[in-house]
């Protein structure tokens, strides 16, 4: 097909504002699916985004449209709207040529809406601004459409009105679509450049790139080599996405389909890698897309030891589709052989290990989330260090940098007062807002990152009735009064336990800690000692008593010394299985430490 009659978008937007839905009735009216086979969100294929109702993966599919008697191919990839899963949109980005801005008509422009909006300036994407759920009666289309003009530009006769559920205005949108959206540039005529923006692994097939042909054609057949390792393969098949995967025999410049080449090293599928012909020795790498850097830390080990290799290979699959994970092996004096791992964020976190566990049958402990800090040194050099159990001696410490975010937050004026007492308990500070439109603000804010990781966004929801939203970006480093807080059991740090918290918030986290480990650790045949402590300074305390058996049960007379003996002998038993006894900490102590309140 002409790269004329092509069209690559994606679907760009806040949490909620109706995506997958839009995705259904595109589906629907190019006839893509078979009736019998459509349901809600036929998109969303993992059980997880089903359940959740959100969408956590991006999701390519090709329709075929026919507009005034000419046939167009365009190529959707759906996008997920959460803040964690960013580095999803950038990647959709980098194989588009346009992008549609919906916008829920009831809820207006949120903190996500404009994040993902100026990636996609960034990008050089032409601009489709939507307006949906124009059905619902707490619509305000006229109002939301001015919101958009504002931010965007243009008239609002400009923004599309339509209902995806209702499949209001759909039709007209397609044939919208077609005209603002320009052509992929390219030429199959030239060396074959295409961009691995997603993949994915078969146990049967190996690792199965997701490709945006830019130059050249992609053929059954040819060899290709992957500039990032220099490895050759030859390919075994290509096609295009109609919610299952169909072969063609080439995939010319402009269009979006998979390729099967043989991987089996899960490792030379690298996301943002550019595939050239093998004997290609002049082609410049593609750019790509906006590789983003992990912000949350934490340790996944398995329950079962021996388990560490599959832990190990299922990593390595799952990085294959997310590219924003990493993770490299260290070992817990408590926990054993494990990996820590980076994640954008909590949200991510929680679904990374949902998904090792289900996909892949593995039992895991993940410890306390934490983020990378920058350590200044004595001698003026400096570490970063993303475990706190990893921290240098406070003796050869200097300061401690932790990273800082601007935060926006879109809210309705009448909460902003106890959304900035929020920021002020989570200790940000207030830098500028926007007057977005009559009831509507923007406020701008500094905030810690490890003060916004855990509930944040949950306090921000609730203390706004639902209406406000959230998004951050990364702003730098700054000192802060920060000391490394350190769990023992027994006199025994558990660096699985250890946390580094601001000085001011330290005794109230050591006091709440110990005093739930105390319910949440079984009781022992001997006495358990839990104690929080900053350096060789205990600031909590709290004591298991022993299960005490009655050993003087069985005396019923006799002399006193007979008991006393009895008991002496217990004592010492207790004392020997002190020194040898080991106390396990159940998986429940560290969920309560995401929940515990900063």
């Amino acid at each position: 097909m002409s790269t004329r009659h092509i069209r690559n978008f994606c679907i760009i937007a806040h949490i909620d504002h109706g995506k997958s839905t839009l995705a259904d009735r595109l589906l629907e009216l190019t006839s893509t699916i078979p009736q019998r086979e459509m349901r809600d969100q036929v998109l969303d294929n993992m059980p997880l985004e089903r359940e959740r109702g959100i969408t956590i993966k991006s999701h390519a599919i090709t329709m075929y449209y026919r507009l005034d008697g000419k046939l167009f191919e365009l190529n959707l990839i759906d996008t997920p709207g959460h803040v964690d899963f960013t580095y999803e949109v950038s990647r959709s980005l980098a194989a588009c040529e346009g992008a549609i801005l919906l916008v829920d008509a009831s809820q207006g422009v949120e903190a996500q809406t404009l994040s993902n909006l100026y990636m996609a300036i960034e990008n050089n994407l032409e601009i489709v601004p939507v307006l949906n759920k124009i059905d619902l009666k707490a619509a305000r289309v006229e109002q939301v459409a001015q919101q958009i003009c504002e931010v965007l530009g243009g008239s609002p006769d400009d923004v599309l009105k339509v209902s995806a559920k209702e499949g209001w205005g759909v039709e007209h949108l397609l044939a919208e679509l077609i005209r603002r959206i320009p052509p992929p540039g390219g030429d199959n005529g030239k060396p074959l450049r295409a961009l691995i923006f997603d993949s994915t692994f078969d146990q049967y097939r190996g690792a199965v790139a997701y490709v945006r042909v830019f130059d050249g054609c992609l053929r059954t057949g040819m060899k290709i080599k992957l500039l990032s390792t220099g490895r050759i393969y030859e390919v075994m098949e290509v096609g295009i996405f109609q919610l299952k995967m169909v072969p063609r025999d080439e995939l010319v410049a402009g269009e979006v389909g998979y390729m099967v080449a043989g991987i089996k090293n899960i490792v030379d599928a690298n996301v943002g890698d550019t595939i050239v012909e093998a004997d290609d020795e002049k082609s410049e790498p593609l750019p790509g897309y906006r590789r983003l850097k992990p912000m949350v830390y934490s340790g996944l080990y398995p329950t079962d030891g021996e388990n560490f290799e599959l832990l190990r290979e299922a990593l390595l699959k799952l990085r294959l589709n997310d590219a924003a994970l990493s993770f490299e092996p260290e070992t817990s004096q408590a926990l054993g052989f494990g990996f820590r791992c980076g994640f954008l964020g909590l949200l991510h976190m929680e679904i990374v290990q949902e998904r090792l566990e289900r996909e892949y049958g593995l039992s895991l402990i993940a410890t306390v989330p934490s983020v990378k800090y920058r350590v200044i040194l004595k001698d003026g050099s400096s570490v970063e260090v993303e475990n706190p159990a990893s921290l240098p001696d406070p003796a050869n410490i200097e300061h401690i940098e932790e990273p800082f975010v601007s935060a926006q937050i879109v809210t309705p004026i009448e909460y902003i007062d106890p959304l900035m007492r929020l920021v002020k308990e989570r200790r940000g500070t207030y830098e500028r807002s926007e007057i977005l439109d009559s009831k509507r603000t923007l406020v701008v804010c500094s905030l810690p990152l490890a003060e916004i990781l855990v509930d944040f966004h949950d306090r921000v929801k609730s203390l706004s009735k639902g209406y406000a939203s959230f998004d951050y970006d990364f702003s730098g480093y700054r000192p802060s009064k920060l000391v490394k807080l350190d769990v023992l059991v027994n006199g025994d740090p558990v660096d699985a336990l250890s946390v580094i918290v601001h000085k001011d918030k330290v005794y109230r986290w050591g006091k709440q800690i110990v005093s739930r480990l105390k319910d949440l650790i079984p009781r022992q045949l001997f006495q358990v000692v839990i104690q929080a402590a900053v350096g060789s300074r205990v600031i909590a305390r709290e004591t298991i008593s022993p299960l005490r058996k009655n050993v003087t049960a069985k005396c019923y007379g006799g002399d006193i010394t007979r008991k006393r003996k009895l008991l002496e002998r217990q004592r010492e038993g207790k004392r020997r299985m002190k020194s040898i006894g080991r106390v396990t900490i159940p998986q429940e102590a560290f969920l309560y430490l995401l929940r515990v309140e900063r």
